[in-house]
């Protein structure tokens, strides 16, 4: 949390995530629980489900092993495992890293051929040092494993007298033989933009953008979600308030739209203490927004540069702090040498925003914003006409709360992000609607005797399903919840803190595509240490 007095705690800090391993005990810890956090703690650890791997042969490369020591990336090279062949039933990503001593949290991000594949950030390390492992199924990019390429790493570090953790980390690829069990989830190509360009092959049936969007940086874009109208007494100010959204443009036209995911990193809301053990969630794991871009392909397959542009509406103009990579994925018709085809339906509603200040011994500001667009186009493929509509929603609601010199600051905001694709061609229209939630609720308060107290929920939810002529064919259902308190001495040496936590994760997965149709677990710790991990299916 953004406050006055604590926030040049979080200055200058560089963040970084994908699904964290850690160390994870098979049952609950019986060990005493201390009274407060000392000068070591339970390594990382969060509920979410590891990937699970083939029984098929393996094959594993080295990609990245480098220490980080400042902003210097690493840079090497890739080749594709010798003894694997050239296709994957499934390729692991996996990274395992150690820091000690005192750190702030730090972004990273991993390319190859040119293909971001990687985006993480950092845990705050104890004194005595933390280790910790990540790992992300990276099948999806098989088209650029396949081939040599540049590797280039970057977690942005500084170390000096101050802050002595030095990120040290390996990152390997796991190759499984075989075919892919959902290979038409695998795209034929990953294209890089090249100076905000790109050009798709002219037998494109089907074209998807990722972005790695994140805000991040130590300043007011970190905590976006907490800025206010310029008319309000706060530190972190913004003319249309704290909405964001990510936006996609094809030639400079509007092609999709999406809510960001309000990333808190493991410095976030003031208090370290929150996050030593269970980071928030996707802290370790930021996925790519993806648009459905089909639509366009019609326009896109022309054989012609077109300009990909990505943006962040509501970000104060000249203000830093965003990141926005884009990867565009491409399925190509095998049985075309070109598909042709039209953008036939385009509407905008238009962002309908706004946010109001009300002054008082509380100061508050109310949030309430609104978006929908809908794009559709056809594209004449060896197997006929294919027509894909897609239609996205946005909606987000916010009261932000606090005193003067922001001694108290609450936020309660939710994002609703509903979105359905369909394809339209012989046989059975495939329609698959997904509907995200993301929540946040916290407060934090410093009281006169500088202890600065922070309690927070944070969700993570998620439903989608596909059905074709009525019938589902496929669904899941995600809720992951967090939830903290802690209690630290601000304005003190480290060993004066006295600071107390507990925090708790509850990750369930349910689903056609989720081995036994079903995930739960959940983690709880108290002062660093690791109270329960329980399984439930």
């Amino acid at each position: 949390m953004k406050s006055r007095i604590v926030m040049s705690m979080l200055a200058g800090a560089t963040l970084l995530a994908s699904t964290l391993l850690g160390a994870t005990p098979a049952s609950a810890q019986q060990a005493d629980t201390p009274t407060e956090f000392g000068s070591d703690w339970h390594d990382p650890v969060t509920a979410a489900p590891p990937v699970t791997a083939p029984s098929t042969k393996a094959c594993r490369v080295t990609l990245a092993e480098a220490q980080f020591r400042d902003f210097t990336p690493y840079r090497g090279t890739y080749t594709p495992p010798g003894t694997c062949g050239d296709r994957w039933s499934k390729v692991v990503l996996r990274l395992d890293g150690k820091v000690k001593g005192r750190q702030y949290d730090r972004l990273g991000h991993l390319s190859v051929g040119g293909v971001e594949i990687f985006r993480t950030s950092t845990p705050q390390p104890s004194p005595d040092g933390i280790e910790w492992s990540v790992e992300k199924d990276v099948t999806r990019y098989t088209d650029t494993l396949r081939r040599p390429g540049d590797v280039e790493m970057l977690i942005g570090n500084v170390v000096d007298e101050t802050y002595t953790g030095i990120i040290d980390v390996k990152v390997t690829l796991t190759f499984y033989a075989g075919r892919p069990a959902h290979a038409a989830d695998t795209p034929d190509r990953i294209l890089p933009l090249a100076n905000g360009t790109i050009t798709t092959p002219r037998n494109s049936e089907r074209i998807v953008a990722e972005v790695y969007a994140t805000g991040s940086g130590g300043g007011c874009e970190e905590y976006w979600y907490l800025t206010v109208p310029e008319s309000a007494p706060y530190s972190c100010q913004a003319a249309d308030g704290p909405n964001r959204e990510v936006q996609i443009r094809v030639d400079g036209q509007l092609a999709g739209i999406a809510a960001p995911f309000p990333h808190v990193w493991t410095g976030g809301w003031s208090n370290p203490f929150l996050w030593y053990v269970i980071p928030g969630p996707r802290a370790f794991d930021v996925r790519p927004i993806e648009y459905d871009l089909t639509p366009f392909a019609g326009i896109l397959n022309d054989g012609r540069p077109h300009d990909i542009q990505v943006s962040v509406a509501g970000l104060p103009e000249g203000r830093p702090g965003w990141s926005a990579p884009v990867n565009v994925l491409v399925w190509q018709d095998e049985n075309s040498a070109r598909v042709t085809g039209a953008l036939t339906a385009h509407r905008d509603r238009g962002l309908d925003n706004s946010s109001t200040y009300t002054p008082g011994s509380r100061h508050r500001v109310d949030t309430g914003s609104a978006h929908r667009l809908t794009v559709a186009g056809y594209v004449d493929t060896s197997h006929g006409r294919v027509t894909t509509t897609v239609r996205r929603s946005l909606a987000h609601t916010s009261v932000h709360q606090w005193t003067d010199g922001e001694t108290t600051d609450a936020l309660d905001a939710t994002w609703r992000d509903t979105e359905s694709v369909t394809a339209d061609g012989r046989g059975p229209a495939r329609t698959t609607h997904t509907h995200r939630t993301y929540t946040m609720d916290g407060t934090t308060t410093l009281g006169a005797d500088d202890r600065l107290r922070t309690v927070l929920t944070l969700g993570d939810r998620a439903t989608s399903e596909t059905t074709r002529d009525g019938r589902r064919t496929a669904w899941s259902r995600l809720d992951d919840t967090y939830r903290g308190d802690a209690t630290w001495t601000v304005n003190v040496p480290r060993d004066q803190r006295h600071a107390v936590g507990t925090s708790t994760e509850r990750y369930r997965l349910h689903g056609s595509h989720v081995p036994g149709g079903c995930y739960d677990r959940s983690l709880a710790t108290a002062q660093g240490t690791l109270t329960e991990d329980r399984r439930r299916c």
